[in-house]
Protein backbone atom coordinates (compact mmCIF):
# COMPACT_ATOMS: atom_id res chain seq x y z
CA UNK A 1 0.00 0.00 0.00
CA UNK A 2 3.09 2.63 0.11
CA UNK A 3 1.90 5.90 -1.72
CA UNK A 4 -1.23 4.42 -2.14
CA UNK A 5 -4.40 6.72 -1.16
CA UNK A 6 -7.33 5.37 0.19
CA UNK A 7 -10.60 7.18 1.01
CA UNK A 8 -12.70 5.39 3.61
CA UNK A 9 -16.61 7.04 3.70
CA UNK A 10 -17.82 6.84 7.48
CA UNK A 11 -14.40 6.40 8.61
CA UNK A 12 -14.91 8.25 12.01
CA UNK A 13 -15.57 5.02 14.33
CA UNK A 14 -15.90 1.32 14.08
CA UNK A 15 -14.81 -0.67 11.01
CA UNK A 16 -14.10 2.75 9.11
CA UNK A 17 -12.03 4.07 11.74
CA UNK A 18 -10.13 1.03 12.32
CA UNK A 19 -9.47 1.19 8.56
CA UNK A 20 -8.02 4.11 8.21
CA UNK A 21 -5.54 2.83 10.56
CA UNK A 22 -4.98 -0.32 9.06
CA UNK A 23 -4.39 1.08 5.76
CA UNK A 24 -2.64 3.99 7.03
CA UNK A 25 -0.34 1.52 8.72
CA UNK A 26 0.02 -0.34 5.73
CA UNK A 27 1.97 2.84 4.26
CA UNK A 28 -1.12 4.53 2.56
CA UNK A 29 -2.00 7.81 2.41
CA UNK A 30 -5.66 8.30 3.99
CA UNK A 31 -8.78 10.46 3.53
CA UNK A 32 -12.31 9.89 5.82
CA UNK A 33 -15.52 11.00 5.52
CA UNK A 34 -17.98 11.67 8.21
CA UNK A 35 -21.32 13.78 9.58
CA UNK A 36 -19.95 14.46 13.16
CA UNK A 37 -16.92 16.94 13.36
CA UNK A 38 -15.96 16.03 16.52
CA UNK A 39 -15.56 12.35 15.47
CA UNK A 40 -13.57 13.54 12.73
CA UNK A 41 -11.39 15.48 14.95
CA UNK A 42 -10.65 12.16 17.59
CA UNK A 43 -10.33 10.35 14.15
CA UNK A 44 -7.84 12.54 12.64
CA UNK A 45 -5.65 13.22 16.14
CA UNK A 46 -5.83 9.41 16.37
CA UNK A 47 -4.10 9.28 12.60
CA UNK A 48 -1.23 12.31 13.77
CA UNK A 49 -0.75 10.10 17.06
CA UNK A 50 0.54 7.20 14.51
CA UNK A 51 2.31 9.23 11.94
CA UNK A 52 -0.62 8.75 8.77
CA UNK A 53 -0.31 11.25 6.44
CA UNK A 54 -4.38 11.68 6.22
CA UNK A 55 -7.05 14.33 5.30
CA UNK A 56 -10.51 14.69 6.91
CA UNK A 57 -13.41 15.92 5.35
CA UNK A 58 -17.19 16.28 6.82
CA UNK A 59 -19.36 14.98 4.92
CA UNK A 60 -22.85 12.59 3.96
CA UNK A 61 -22.50 10.53 1.53
CA UNK A 62 -25.98 10.53 0.88
CA UNK A 63 -26.25 13.81 -0.85
CA UNK A 64 -24.54 14.22 -4.25
CA UNK A 65 -22.93 17.44 -3.67
CA UNK A 66 -21.52 15.59 -0.41
CA UNK A 67 -19.59 12.57 -2.18
CA UNK A 68 -18.68 14.86 -5.02
CA UNK A 69 -16.68 17.10 -2.90
CA UNK A 70 -15.25 14.06 -1.00
CA UNK A 71 -13.42 12.89 -4.20
CA UNK A 72 -12.16 16.58 -5.29
CA UNK A 73 -10.81 17.35 -2.12
CA UNK A 74 -8.75 13.50 -2.19
CA UNK A 75 -7.63 14.95 -5.22
CA UNK A 76 -6.58 18.29 -4.31
CA UNK A 77 -4.95 17.22 -1.09
CA UNK A 78 -2.88 13.70 -3.04
CA UNK A 79 -3.14 14.10 -6.42
CA UNK A 80 -4.75 10.41 -6.90
CA UNK A 81 -7.18 7.95 -5.60
CA UNK A 82 -5.66 3.84 -5.57
CA UNK A 83 -8.43 2.68 -3.12
CA UNK A 84 -12.70 3.69 -2.43
CA UNK A 85 -14.04 1.69 0.22
CA UNK A 86 -18.03 2.80 0.63
CA UNK A 87 -18.02 1.89 3.99
CA UNK A 88 -20.49 4.52 5.37
CA UNK A 89 -23.87 3.07 6.70
CA UNK A 90 -27.30 2.74 8.72
CA UNK A 91 -29.03 -0.19 10.39
CA UNK A 92 -32.51 -0.51 11.77
CA UNK A 93 -33.75 -2.40 13.81
CA UNK A 94 -37.86 -3.27 13.15
CA UNK A 95 -40.55 -5.16 11.64
CA UNK A 96 -41.58 -3.67 8.46
CA UNK A 97 -45.24 -3.84 9.57
CA UNK A 98 -44.28 -1.18 12.69
CA UNK A 99 -41.82 0.64 10.58
CA UNK A 100 -42.10 4.47 9.03
CA UNK A 101 -41.52 4.62 5.43
CA UNK A 102 -38.91 7.16 6.04
CA UNK A 103 -36.08 4.43 7.70
CA UNK A 104 -36.12 2.46 4.63
CA UNK A 105 -36.02 5.56 3.02
CA UNK A 106 -32.84 7.06 4.74
CA UNK A 107 -31.17 3.39 4.87
CA UNK A 108 -31.52 2.93 1.23
CA UNK A 109 -30.03 6.81 0.71
CA UNK A 110 -26.71 5.76 3.03
CA UNK A 111 -26.21 2.71 2.34
CA UNK A 112 -27.12 2.68 -1.45
CA UNK A 113 -27.07 5.50 -3.21
CA UNK A 114 -24.12 6.95 -1.05
CA UNK A 115 -22.31 3.87 -2.23
CA UNK A 116 -23.37 4.86 -5.58
CA UNK A 117 -22.50 8.59 -5.77
CA UNK A 118 -19.18 8.34 -4.24
CA UNK A 119 -18.25 5.44 -6.55
CA UNK A 120 -19.76 7.46 -9.48
CA UNK A 121 -17.44 10.12 -8.75
CA UNK A 122 -13.82 8.06 -7.87
CA UNK A 123 -14.48 5.85 -10.71
CA UNK A 124 -11.74 8.07 -13.34
CA UNK A 125 -9.56 7.81 -10.96
CA UNK A 126 -9.82 3.89 -9.87
CA UNK A 127 -10.11 3.63 -13.52
CA UNK A 128 -6.58 5.40 -14.06
CA UNK A 129 -4.91 3.99 -11.50
CA UNK A 130 -6.44 0.27 -12.29
CA UNK A 131 -7.51 0.53 -8.32
CA UNK A 132 -9.83 -1.00 -6.03
CA UNK A 133 -13.60 -0.66 -5.22
CA UNK A 134 -14.88 -1.75 -2.28
CA UNK A 135 -18.35 -2.49 -0.74
CA UNK A 136 -18.61 -2.88 3.42
CA UNK A 137 -21.76 -4.85 2.92
CA UNK A 138 -23.30 -7.65 5.20
CA UNK A 139 -24.67 -11.16 5.28
CA UNK A 140 -28.02 -9.27 5.71
CA UNK A 141 -26.97 -8.23 1.66
CA UNK A 142 -26.42 -12.22 0.82
CA UNK A 143 -29.69 -13.34 3.38
CA UNK A 144 -32.41 -11.24 4.31
CA UNK A 145 -32.72 -11.16 8.03
CA UNK A 146 -35.97 -10.50 9.85
CA UNK A 147 -36.36 -6.76 11.86
CA UNK A 148 -33.93 -5.63 9.04
CA UNK A 149 -36.15 -5.22 6.06
CA UNK A 150 -34.64 -1.94 4.92
CA UNK A 151 -30.99 -2.92 6.10
CA UNK A 152 -31.05 -6.17 3.73
CA UNK A 153 -32.33 -4.36 0.89
CA UNK A 154 -29.79 -1.86 0.79
CA UNK A 155 -27.07 -4.34 1.16
CA UNK A 156 -28.55 -6.71 -1.77
CA UNK A 157 -28.66 -3.46 -3.83
CA UNK A 158 -25.37 -2.65 -2.78
CA UNK A 159 -24.45 -6.49 -3.78
CA UNK A 160 -26.29 -5.82 -7.63
CA UNK A 161 -24.60 -2.77 -8.02
CA UNK A 162 -21.05 -3.94 -7.23
CA UNK A 163 -20.68 -7.17 -9.13
CA UNK A 164 -22.43 -5.81 -12.28
CA UNK A 165 -19.81 -2.94 -11.70
CA UNK A 166 -17.14 -5.74 -11.33
CA UNK A 167 -18.42 -7.38 -14.86
CA UNK A 168 -17.99 -4.12 -16.39
CA UNK A 169 -14.75 -2.52 -15.59
CA UNK A 170 -13.04 -6.24 -15.90
CA UNK A 171 -11.27 -5.04 -19.28
CA UNK A 172 -10.05 -2.35 -17.38
CA UNK A 173 -8.25 -4.08 -14.83
CA UNK A 174 -9.95 -2.78 -12.04
CA UNK A 175 -10.59 -4.55 -8.89
CA UNK A 176 -14.17 -5.30 -6.98
CA UNK A 177 -14.31 -6.44 -3.32
CA UNK A 178 -17.72 -7.06 -1.58
CA UNK A 179 -16.67 -7.56 1.79
CA UNK A 180 -19.09 -8.48 4.30
CA UNK A 181 -17.91 -8.56 8.01
CA UNK A 182 -20.63 -10.54 9.75
CA UNK A 183 -21.48 -9.65 13.64
CA UNK A 184 -18.75 -6.88 14.44
CA UNK A 185 -18.32 -5.26 17.13
CA UNK A 186 -19.35 -1.45 15.68
CA UNK A 187 -21.10 1.61 16.61
CA UNK A 188 -23.61 0.69 13.72
CA UNK A 189 -26.23 -1.36 16.01
CA UNK A 190 -25.85 1.40 18.83
CA UNK A 191 -26.92 3.81 15.93
CA UNK A 192 -29.52 1.83 14.53
CA UNK A 193 -32.75 3.10 13.84
CA UNK A 194 -36.08 2.22 15.54
CA UNK A 195 -39.43 1.81 13.95
CA UNK A 196 -39.88 6.07 14.02
CA UNK A 197 -36.61 6.60 13.03
CA UNK A 198 -34.96 7.59 16.78
CA UNK A 199 -31.73 5.98 17.03
CA UNK A 200 -31.82 2.74 19.25
CA UNK A 201 -28.73 3.54 21.29
CA UNK A 202 -28.27 -0.21 22.16
CA UNK A 203 -27.46 -3.25 20.93
CA UNK A 204 -28.72 -6.80 21.69
CA UNK A 205 -25.59 -8.53 21.14
CA UNK A 206 -22.48 -9.46 23.10
CA UNK A 207 -20.30 -7.29 21.87
CA UNK A 208 -17.69 -9.36 23.40
CA UNK A 209 -18.25 -12.06 21.29
CA UNK A 210 -18.00 -10.73 17.89
CA UNK A 211 -15.04 -9.95 15.22
CA UNK A 212 -13.45 -6.87 16.62
CA UNK A 213 -13.41 -3.47 14.39
CA UNK A 214 -9.17 -4.10 14.30
CA UNK A 215 -9.79 -7.39 13.05
CA UNK A 216 -12.07 -7.20 9.86
CA UNK A 217 -9.65 -4.02 8.89
CA UNK A 218 -7.03 -6.13 8.50
CA UNK A 219 -8.96 -8.74 6.73
CA UNK A 220 -9.91 -5.60 4.49
CA UNK A 221 -6.26 -4.86 3.96
CA UNK A 222 -5.16 -8.38 2.86
CA UNK A 223 -8.09 -8.52 0.78
CA UNK A 224 -7.43 -5.79 -1.34
CA UNK A 225 -3.81 -6.03 -1.53
CA UNK A 226 -4.81 -9.75 -3.13
CA UNK A 227 -7.72 -8.06 -5.06
CA UNK A 228 -9.87 -10.56 -3.51
CA UNK A 229 -13.60 -10.52 -5.46
CA UNK A 230 -15.43 -11.80 -2.06
CA UNK A 231 -14.91 -11.53 1.60
CA UNK A 232 -17.05 -12.95 3.90
CA UNK A 233 -16.03 -13.38 8.12
CA UNK A 234 -16.80 -15.15 10.58
CA UNK A 235 -17.66 -18.69 10.86
CA UNK A 236 -21.36 -17.72 11.67
CA UNK A 237 -21.65 -15.48 8.66
CA UNK A 238 -19.82 -18.39 6.19
CA UNK A 239 -22.64 -20.92 7.43
CA UNK A 240 -25.70 -18.62 7.12
CA UNK A 241 -24.66 -17.55 3.58
CA UNK A 242 -23.82 -21.62 2.15
CA UNK A 243 -26.86 -22.67 3.98
CA UNK A 244 -28.75 -20.09 2.06
CA UNK A 245 -27.53 -21.29 -0.72
CA UNK A 246 -27.81 -25.03 -0.33
CA UNK A 247 -30.68 -25.33 2.11
CA UNK A 248 -33.11 -21.80 1.51
CA UNK A 249 -36.28 -23.34 3.20
CA UNK A 250 -34.25 -24.55 6.38
CA UNK A 251 -32.27 -21.11 6.47
CA UNK A 252 -35.73 -19.54 6.73
CA UNK A 253 -36.56 -21.87 9.88
CA UNK A 254 -32.95 -21.01 11.51
CA UNK A 255 -32.55 -17.37 10.98
CA UNK A 256 -36.04 -17.02 12.17
CA UNK A 257 -35.75 -19.00 15.70
CA UNK A 258 -32.14 -16.91 16.13
CA UNK A 259 -33.90 -13.90 16.27
CA UNK A 260 -37.18 -15.01 18.40
CA UNK A 261 -34.23 -15.55 20.62
CA UNK A 262 -32.31 -12.17 20.15
CA UNK A 263 -35.16 -9.59 19.26
CA UNK A 264 -37.93 -11.14 21.50
CA UNK A 265 -39.67 -7.15 21.56
CA UNK A 266 -40.16 -8.11 17.60
CA UNK A 267 -42.58 -10.93 18.66
CA UNK A 268 -41.20 -12.18 15.21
Amino acid sequence: MKGKVVLITGGTSGIGRASAVAFGQAGAQVVITGRDAARLRETAQQLTDLGIQHHTVRADVGLVTDSERAVAETIATFGRLDVLINNAGISMRALFQDADLDVIQRLMQTNFFGTVYTTKFALPYIQASKGSIVGISSIAGYRGLPGRTGYSASKFAMNGFLEALRTELLPQGVHVLVACPGFTASNIRQTALAADGSAQGESPRDEGQMMSSEEVAQHLVSAVQQRRRDLVLTSQGKLTVFLNKLLPGLTDKLVLNHFRKEEKDFKV
